[in-house]
């Protein structure tokens, strides 16, 4: 199998706290990197789940929060009751 250079631009500090942690592990920054893109190849997804939701993700989260404010019922005829009111 013929390889491929990887060129990949991060900051020093991060790549240092990076290295040091690898090494604990008995890894190289270059297989660590090697290890991620066969999981990503392998799997068609990340090999970990992002923490930070997206943009439609926040609107999601925000819509279900504002639903779960909303009034609450007992019961189902608590409910209907409370749907044949009149608005005010």
């Amino acid at each position: 199998m013929s390889t491929t250079m990887l060129h990949v631009r991060l900051d020093k500090h991060t790549k240092t706290q990076a290295t040091e942690a690898l090494s604990a592990m008995g890894l190289t920054l270059s297989d660590a990197v090697r290890m991620f893109l066969v999981r990503v190849a392998a799997d068609k997804q990340l090999p970990f789940r992002p923490r930070v939701p997206n943009a439609q993700t926040r609107a999601a989260m925000a819509e279900a929060v504002a639903q779960s404010k909303r009034t609450r019922f007992a019961t189902a005829d608590a409910l209907w009751e409370a749907l044949e009111k009149p608005c005010e």
